[in-house]
């Protein structure tokens, strides 16, 4: 009997229609879960750019979309399918959403490091290499994290560093190979930007943000960076600029969250440099914004 006609695998049409299927209930759970991504600490799965900038820990509402049982199953079925059919591009894919979905990068990326053998200019799987690879960055930086919120040693301390350190590189390996690709995401710079400043290279932050910041959709969160990235090499003057353009310009409205945070910054700076005209109209335009921000959405 031919080996193919033993595997517990579909045929291609209903093996097109399960992947549909489960694409229809990730996109669900992804609005219903929208701030819980796998940068917030969610569970993994395909990231817009965008959402690699949120580190919000995870909550019980991330949940698994299937029950256990179906995924053990499953998954079972298909790691022994592709040992007869180890060129079954789909097969890998969906083996790799079920161990991404079940919280396990380290086995998604071993599945995917597999297929991209048989495949290697299959650009799904570069991506989603990519993804698991800051998947498991990141799952570690939680898992130090939350050991460190109970233990306080050097040994943890160090762990915790070189976590963050290895999160921050990540971000800069990843998104370096997608502008390489493409240079057309610039919303990547921004991301770029983000992960240079978490590790404290400053001067390269302000290079990557002059790239983007006359953007007008990046051009809030730019300035925002741009201004504390001054702030951080100890340059006030030089950082109220940009700080006034993520808060205070009209022609390109920042978001409320981005508003209150530089107003706050623009404030400190007014104390330090004693400046008490210009303090005040800031306090008064952070009062107007934190009032804006604490209504109900």
């Amino acid at each position: 009997m031919d080996s193919a006609s033993e595997s517990p695998i579909p045929p291609p049409s209903e093996l097109e229609s399960r992947h549909a299927m489960h694409a229809m209930g990730s996109d669900k759970a992804s609005d219903e879960t929208e701030a819980l991504g796998p940068m917030n600490g969610g569970r993994w799965r395909p990231v817009r750019p965008d959402e690699l900038l949120r580190k919000r820990a995870a909550t019980t509402a991330d949940q698994p979309l299937e029950p256990p049982k179906v995924h053990l199953q499953r998954r079972q079925e298909l790691e022994q399918h592709l040992k007869l059919r180890p060129t079954d591009l789909d097969a890998f894919l969906e083996l790799a959403r079920i161990y991404r979905s079940e919280d396990r990068p380290i086995e998604a990326k071993r599945v995917l490091l597999q297929a991209i053998q048989a495949f290697p200019k299959e650009v799904r799987l570069t991506l989603e290499i990519e993804e698991a690879t800051l998947a498991r960055s990141r799952q570690q930086l939680r898992e130090v994290t939350d050991l460190a919120s109970r233990l306080n040693t050097p040994e943890v301390t160090q762990a915790l560093k070189r976590s963050q350190t290895d999160w921050a590189c990540r971000r800069m390996d990843v998104c370096r190979a997608r502008l390489a690709r493409d240079p057309e995401q610039r919303q990547l710079h921004l991301i770029l930007a983000e992960a240079l400043f978490d590790s404290g290279m400053f001067e390269a932050t302000i290079e990557e943000l002059e790239k983007i910041v006359a953007i007008d959709e990046l051009s809030p969160q730019a300035n925002l960076l741009l201004g504390r990235s001054l702030l951080a090499m100890g340059k006030d003057m030089q950082a109220m600029a940009p700080l006034r353009a993520a808060s205070l310009r009209r022609a390109v409205p920042a978001p409320i969250r981005i508003r209150v945070i530089a107003l706050r910054l623009l404030c400190e700076i007014a104390e330090r440099l004693g400046t008490t005209v210009t303090l005040q109209r800031y306090r008064q335009q952070l009062t107007f914004a934190e009032h804006e921000l604490s209504k109900p959405s």
